[in-house]
């Protein structure tokens, strides 16, 4: 505990003599925003489409996810039961699936703690539960709001087809990383894209090839977790934090960040077994509270919801939001959105899969398609009609509570004050819900908190295949993680979640290298696994 305490002490000095000197959140803001412009320059190079310059990483994404979708006959379709009775555990003897009840706790993490067993055996249906709670968050929160906010109603369809494709994606990558994992002697799994990328083009002759896009996945990936994965989560609980408590100083932020980064510091490194165990019970319930929430509100708004559908549809192929650029603009906020919110394509799910103990890789890959459907295809979308009807100000007459597309920032102006991001849905359920404020406070800083917990275990398998496993380099690792948690709750939403769009789409790049590459694979191990179930039904 003294060594927690020390590192935690070495980190924040600096830090609070800088909040001091400097005074403000936006000294913070103003030394971060020009990494962040930066990154999302360098990602996000557009290439000209119908008229507009559309950034080449949407559309490697979407396309990816289109052809994995044809190529493999439409898995998310036609495999969707088979998924299905997968977690069910219906065909578990194929597997002879032995899980050790003492799950490795020593140093880990929530998130992970579900995923490991002393020989990192875990079922599927624990698989798909720790992925489903790392993805579930507030990228289904503040993610959906500022979509619609920016986009207007039609990204949410737009968010859906993403979420429908991204099911081929997330199959493909986690196939892979079960199949391309690497097991200690200690019993420990690592995978993930850096493994299948390395072991699978090495496989194929294409040695150097696979490390330099390895190594390029793994430094992404640890910039993810700085990103999307912690500073877009601490911002958002900063964020909601503010609006409950009425906290208008410019410093509240630097100081919840502070808050937030001794909690999470705690537990990623201490690996203090009470607080994780709560954290991964407690999560998991606020999700199915959430959803309670919104299936309220929309069964008391049940005559909106038909045209709320109506708007979406609408809006997709004919926007009105302002300055969302025609079709293409609506549809980039809509593909953004939802790639970052169930992060398919990204290949980071895999490395939390790569634990399943499993005969058949493709097993692990069907349970994988079904979490683009439930966090974008259901969750993304309730929240969304949430918005939607709220802002529909009682009736679908014409007259909206804001106005769609705003200044373009991803703010807009209800009742003369400007909302962002999870304020825009606490307002929505507030209309709705009685004291929901304080409900949807707790559950967007718990999302927050889990997330950044699982990612911190992503980042760090990262940050060991290029330094190593040892003790110094994992806390050197998360010291700058807590560094981010405290940069996310300061700095503006616009400079973060910049940022963190850049990380996530980054890692984009050296994955598709891999799925490209091993994609034949995958469809071999298909084959393999539905042979197997046909053979056990005949």
């Amino acid at each position: 505990m003294k060594k927690i305490l020390l590192s935690l002490l070495l980190l924040f000095i600096p830090l609070v003599t800088f909040a001091q000197e400097k005074g403000l959140d936006q000294q913070i803001d103003e030394a971060f925003k020009p990494i962040s412009d930066f990154f999302s320059q360098v990602i996000f190079f557009t290439i000209p489409l119908a008229g507009m310059d559309v950034p080449f990483v949407l559309l490697l994404l979407v396309g990816s996810a289109l052809f994995f979708t044809i190529y493999f006959k439409f898995p998310n379709v036609f495999h969707f039961k088979t998924a299905i009775n997968v977690v069910r555990g219906k065909y578990d003897d194929l597997d002879h699936i032995s899980v050790n009840p003492e799950l490795a706790i020593d140093g880990d993490i929530a998130d992970t703690i579900k995923d490991e067993s002393e020989e990192g055996e875990v079922t599927h249906f624990q698989a798909l539960a720790t992925a489903v709670s790392g993805t579930v968050g507030n990228g289904n929160i503040a993610g959906v709001a500022l979509a619609i906010a920016l986009g207007g109603p039609g990204a949410t369809f737009w968010m859906i087809v993403c979420g429908f494709l991204g099911m081929s994606t997330k199959f493909v990558e986690c196939t892979l990383g079960v199949q391309y994992r690497d097991v200690g002697d200690d019993g420990t799994v690592y995978g993930g894209p850096m493994y299948y990328i390395s072991k699978g083009l090495k496989e194929r002759g294409f040695n150097l090839l696979g490390k330099i896009a390895a190594i390029i996945f793994a430094i992404f990936c640890i910039g993810g977790s700085f990103g999307g994965g912690n500073a877009a989560q601490s911002n958002q609980a900063t964020v909601v934090l503010k609006e409950l408590m009425g906290l208008e100083s410019t410093g509240a932020g630097f100081w919840i960040g502070v808050i937030m980064a001794i909690i999470v510091g705690v537990i990623i490194i201490g690996g203090i077994k009470r607080i994780a165990q709560v954290t991964e019970k407690v999560v998991p319930f606020m999700a199915v509270l959430y959803l309670l929430a919104c299936l309220y509100i929309l069964g008391a708004n049940f005559s909106l919801v038909d045209d709320a559908f109506s708007l979406i549809f609408r809006e997709a192929f004919n926007p009105t939001a302002i300055g969302v650029g025609g079709i293409i603009g609506v549809l980039l906020v809509g593909f953004k959105r939802a790639a970052f919110s169930n992060e398919a394509g990204a290949g980071s799910a895999s490395i939390a899969h790569s634990a399943v103990k499993t005969k058949y890789s493709a097993s692990e890959g069907l349970v994988a398609l079904l979490e683009p459907f439930i966090d974008t295809v259901v969750i993304c979308t309730m929240t969304a009609l949430v918005i939607i009807i709220f802002n529909f100000g009682g009736d679908a007459s014409g007259a909206t509570v804001f106005q769609y597309g705003g200044d373009g920032s991803g703010a807009v102006m209800i009742d003369g004050v400007a909302y962002e991001g999870a304020g825009i849905t606490s307002k929505a359920f507030a209309q709705y819900i009685p004291y929901s404020n304080v409900f949807l406070t707790i559950a967007v800083v718990l999302f927050a908190v889990s997330t950044m917990i699982s990612w911190s275990y992503y980042g760090l398998q990262s940050w060991k295949f290029l330094f190593g496993r040892g003790k110094a380099a994992d806390m050197a690792y998360k010291l700058l993680f807590l560094l981010f948690v405290i940069i996310g709750a300061s700095a503006s939403m616009n400079s973060i979640w910049a940022f963190s769009d850049a990380m996530i789409f980054a890692m984009v790049f050296p994955n598709m290298v891999g799925l490209y590459f091993l994609f034949p694979v995958v469809k071999k191990q298909l084959k393999r696994y539905t042979d197997a179930i046909k053979e056990s039904n005949a």
